[in-house]
């Protein structure tokens, strides 16, 4: 633990904030008794919902979260700590507006996911990882393995069902989409910080809704591209109907 406090005064200080060792050993003990509250479901729930919904808005998680902290809401862990930093609120802030917006627009928001897809997992899994951080490493490292999977199922059913609403030439379907995914992404970090357990049962449905909208929506995707293809391909010359 100190060594982890000493690295985060020295990060501070290169970005021109200077921390004395007092204030830094205040920091960190209150830290440590923060973390204390949080029992080992707590801990798991959290780094579930982390992994799950970075898949679905990572700067949502990222924003809240550090805000749930600076607030007083939830005593983060000292491996996301970091969240509550003012540079990090202010980037993380400004890119879920951002991706608020591209969400909205059809074609856009499969384009945005795309990019994002070597963003999210990753970010999904190191979120994960620090919650336990390096005082725990063998917990840590499933935890990140546990986030970036869950990330990633995250990922892959919300752009296969982007992908099939999109199929549709109105707009109106691919807001309230997206709106759902904004409140569903609010409501799992907030019970995964308050009811770690009903957490845990809603993300076991989830996931398994998940699997069969993966499997139903690729079948209607495949189905489409299918019609698509055989309705503009060109007729073979001398073919008989």
């Amino acid at each position: 633990m100190d060594t982890l406090w000493f690295n985060i005064v020295q990060w501070l200080h290169t970005l021109g904030l200077h921390v004395d060792g007092g204030t830094a050993r205040a920091v960190g003990d209150a830290a440590a008794t923060a973390t204390a509250q949080l029992d080992m479901p707590s801990l798991l729930a959290l780094a579930a919902a982390l992994g799950w919904a970075s898949g679905f808005r990572l700067y949502a998680v990222v924003f809240l979260v550090g805000m749930m902290g600076v607030l007083g809401w939830m005593p983060l862990p000292p491996g996301l700590a970091v969240l509550q930093h003012p540079l990090v609120l202010l980037v993380s802030g400004f890119m879920l507006l951002v991706e608020f917006f591209a969400d909205k627009v059809p074609w856009v928001d499969s384009a945005w996911d795309a990019v994002h897809a070597f963003i999210r997992v990753p970010a999904g899994a190191a979120l994960a990882f620090g919650v336990f951080g390096a005082d725990n490493a063998t917990l840590a490292v499933l935890a990140g393995l546990l986030g970036g999977s869950l990330s990633a199922t995250a990922l892959a059913t919300k752009m296969t069902t982007r992908a099939a609403v999109n199929t549709s030439p109105e707009p109106f379907s691919n807001w309230g989409l997206s709106f759902f995914e904004d409140g569903l992404v609010v409501a799992v970090v907030w019970l995964a910080t308050q009811y770690p357990v009903a957490f845990g049962v809603a993300l076991v449905v989830m996931v398994a809704v998940s699997v069969l909208l993966l499997v139903v929506l690729f079948k209607f995707l495949r189905a489409v591209v299918r019609k698509l293809t055989g309705s503009s391909g060109a007729r073979v010359p001398g073919a008989t109907s």
